[in-house]
């Protein structure tokens, strides 16, 4: 099975999972995450995504474009 299709199967995320699923830096995730700009869970010291709300959260941030 190769990474991509690992992360499918995964219904939680971990930050560096998520940085690589949606091609951006850890930096980023933790920026996003310290300001509040994507939905994560807090387990104590660890911080987790849910993969389906994510794809959700990722579909509100569509631009549309001009016709």
């Amino acid at each position: 099975m190769i990474e991509s299709e690992k992360m499918n199967d995964t219904k939680y995320l971990s930050p560096s999972e998520l940085a690589q699923y949606l091609s951006v830096s850890i930096h980023t995730i933790y920026l996003w995450t310290s300001t509040k700009q994507i939905p994560f869970f807090k387990l104590s010291r660890l911080t987790r995504f849910e993969k389906n709300e994510i794809d959700r959260w990722m579909r509100t941030k569509k631009v549309e474009t001009y016709n």
